[in-house]
């Protein structure tokens, strides 16, 4: 009989949830998390810096973890908070910039060329996954395909560090953090190249709207509307698409 891979995440799931539900029944802000996130990756990326890999990684369990529960969280609280979503970006990039650059600074005390150019590999595709979703979704609704993101990347990069009396591991979990996230933002480009694709707008040449202008007689006159002739009341103006609010609402909760 086969068993389905998701039966194996219901009790974590299960878990997960019970936590989301008890940091929001003590009414603990979204935006701690978050903090509390940002620092512990400064503490890891320093520890990096260093050379002590293993407390590095244990350092970052609970930042993945405060990761994993600020979304959630924030999906429950009722206000929604658009400066609390822009901070929340902010501070990942700075996060994973100070987890990285340990790695560059370490790498580079230690005359390892290759490994310093990996990890500068690893910091632009890590930049690269955010950028690319946030500009892509100034164009089309939503672009969240592709794998590596920071949970995905964080999680990689605790197992490398933990793992580190196996010869390479890190610089292996640093390889393919440079390959996948960097391939994630190419399935991002074509993501959003198929999405744009069918909504190009034809718009009129210049040139042929002042020559039809010139055709008019009485060109410079304004020409009163058709409603105007008939005594009719004009048309209301259109109002703004509601859908917009739902985009915005949607993006401030995620916190891309």
């Amino acid at each position: 009989m086969l068993i389905r891979i998701n039966a194996f995440g219901r009790p974590f799931r299960w878990i997960f949830q019970s936590a989301v539900a008890a940091l929001d029944r003590a009414r603990v802000p979204a935006g701690f998390l978050t903090l509390a996130s940002f620092t512990l990756c400064i503490i890891a990326g320093i520890l990096f810096g260093t050379g002590r890999f293993f407390s590095a990684g244990i350092a970052m369990i609970p930042a993945a973890a405060s990761d994993l529960l600020a979304r959630p969280l924030a999906h429950r609280q009722p206000r929604i908070d658009y400066f609390g979503a822009f901070l929340k970006s902010v501070l990942h990039r700075y996060a994973d910039l100070a987890v990285f650059v340990g790695l560059l600074v370490y790498y580079s005390t230690v005359n390892r060329f290759l490994f310093a150019l990996l990890t500068g590999f690893v910091i632009a595709g890590a930049v690269m996954v955010s950028y690319s979703q946030a500009r892509a979704e100034s164009l089309i609704d939503r672009c969240r395909v592709g794998f590596w993101e920071r949970p995905q990347r964080l999680v990689l990069l605790i197992l490398g560090s933990l793992l580190n009396w196996i010869p390479d591991a890190l610089p292996i979990a640093l390889l393919i953090l440079a390959i996948g996230s960097n391939f994630t933002v190419v399935h991002r480009i074509y993501h959003t190249w198929r999405e744009t694709e069918g909504r190009r707008v034809v718009t009129v040449p210049e040139q042929s709207a002042s020559v039809s202008q010139q055709a008019l007689p009485f060109a410079d006159s304004p020409v009163p509307a058709r409603s105007e002739f008939r005594g009719e009341t004009p048309a209301p103006p259109e109002k703004k698409d509601p859908h917009l609010r739902d985009v915005l609402a949607r993006a401030a909760k995620r916190g891309a």
